[in-house]
């Protein structure tokens, strides 16, 4: 018998405790074979009306479960207690600390005489390592948090805030956020625990988030910050304004060539700068390209990108509609798996459908390896032979018989776009935004604060801003 067994049966939980804690929200993302030692974990803890049973600064050792009773939670700031949340029947309290293993930042006092149920940060660690749904939950646990308690810090990610969700994918969460003193607005990225947790997978995340964090191109999603904070990782990119291609393709009528064109043109700048840089995308797709209000295409989510010439063992690239044959075989991927992917895209957006649409995924992948894709004059007849030739040969079942670079693709794309009269824009057009910043300070950190102002204006040069900085005298 487990240690954990064991202590369940010391326990003789009643009846009723049993039936609470299996009915509350943290077994229920646990599988139902293992919630013997789940139950085996916990301990009855219970506190009298007014007792401080957590406090803002002192280290995380337990979470609770309340059974019964009520705690008020709040937080300390310069001598004052500023109250934040009530905290009732069948709701967690102290998770946080558990998850990111910093100090508590807030006091929970009961109100009422209280029932909890508490369990240790280090068996809820292995059991996190064991059970995955139990991983799923902490990514629900920080969601909630995020979403819910705007007047916590626990929505402050580095130096950003997170104010809502814009959406999520398989493997991540996606937040508006704002940067907390320059009020700029960002986007706030969110690995899913069961993702983040996989130590195969994060070394891989590590080891490309520095490269991938240095990518600065116009027609590539600027990247911020990457932090690591409760149990994942975040990353925290310029936000975007206007909507993704699948948007446009599923809502507005088939594009034209001219502008199927001109977007294709911008991406394959942008995979071209990528791949240069060493960086395989692995996820093109309509889903991963964002218009912009001044019809600036930009390819976003390089966080399953991968080195040139890797194999992707763990199988997290890619999505089944746009995958090449060599990734679905777990082969060797390059800058041509990339060219697969902007093939069967380029089809889409030509006819509106992709050109294996089938529900059965196993379906779709054999139809990536072994039939060739379609003509998309079948479906479109203003198609030209051209814009077929070069979806045909984006989307070779063989590697060696596609466009061997996005340099060969770019010569093609150009001169299809100069048949259709599209002149294509320079990389910097658009209307130029100016920011000012301006301080006051006294004279005697004026060296200091020199040296700031001179390393912030170099972080702004290489992100592609003019910067002049100056001083003016005081009258």
């Amino acid at each position: 018998m487990t240690c954990r067994k064991q202590r369940l049966v010391k326990r003789k939980m009643t009846d009723e405790e049993i039936r609470f804690l299996l009915g509350t929200e943290l077994f229920d993302a646990f599988p139902e074979d293992a919630r013997s030692l789940l139950l085996a974990a916990m301990t009855a803890k219970e506190f009298k009306a007014g007792e401080r049973f957590i406090k803002q600064g002192d280290s995380a050792k337990n979470l609770y479960l309340i059974q019964k009773g009520s705690c008020l939670v709040s937080v300390e700031k310069n001598g004052s207690i500023f109250p934040v949340s009530r905290l009732k029947s069948g709701e967690l309290v102290g998770e946080m600390a558990i998850l990111t293993g910093e100090k508590r930042n807030a006091h929970v006092d009961a109100e009422t005489d209280m029932k909890l149920w508490g369990i240790s940060h280090l068996e809820f660690d292995q059991l996190c390592l064991e059970h995955q749904p139990l991983r799923d939950f902490l990514t629900e646990i920080v969601t909630n948090r995020f979403t819910k308690s705007k007047f916590t810090p626990d929505r402050t990610i580095g130096k950003y805030v997170i104010k809502e969700v814009l959406g999520q994918g398989g493997w991540s969460i996606v937040y508006r956020g704002v940067h907390s003193t320059l009020n700029m607005p960002v986007a706030i990225k969110m690995l899913k625990h069961n993702m983040a947790m996989d130590s195969e997978f994060m070394e891989k995340f590590r080891r490309e988030a520095a490269v991938i964090a240095k990518l600065n191109h116009p027609n590539v999603v600027r990247i911020y910050d990457i932090e690591h904070l409760y149990r994942t990782a975040f990353i925290v990119m310029e936000f975007l304004e206007g909507v993704s291609l699948d948007y446009m393709i599923e809502n507005l009528p088939t594009l034209a060539e001219r502008r199927v064109l001109d977007i294709l043109i911008q991406v394959a700048n942008g995979l071209q700068y990528a791949h240069e840089e060493g960086i395989v995308h692995q996820d093109i797709k309509p889903a991963n390209i964002f218009v912009q209000e001044n019809d600036r295409s930009r390819i976003v989510d390089f966080g399953l990108a991968l080195p040139i010439g890797s194999i992707d063992e763990m199988g997290f690239g890619g999505t089944p509609f746009y995958m090449a044959p060599e990734q679905i075989k777990c082969e060797e991927i390059d800058e041509r798996t990339d060219i697969y992917s902007f093939g069967i895209m380029a089809y889409e957006m030509a006819t509106g459908q992709r050109p294996f649409p089938y529900k059965d995924v196993g379906k779709v992948f054999n139809s990536h390896r072994e039939s060739p894709v379609p003509d998309p004059r079948t479906l479109n007849p203003k198609v030209t032979s051209d814009f077929n030739n070069l979806v045909q040969k984006c989307t070779q079942k063989k590697p060696s018989e596609r466009y061997q670079n996005f340099a060969e693709v770019l010569i093609d794309l150009r001169s299809l776009a100069k048949k259709t009269g599209l002149e294509e824009k320079s990389i910097r057009d658009g209307q130029e935004k100016v920011m000012t910043l301006m301080m006051t300070y006294p004279e005697d950190i004026s060296v200091s604060l020199t040296n700031i102002v001179d390393r912030f204006a170099d972080e702004l040069k290489s992100a592609g801003a003019k910067v002049q900085v100056g001083a003016l005298k005081c009258l």
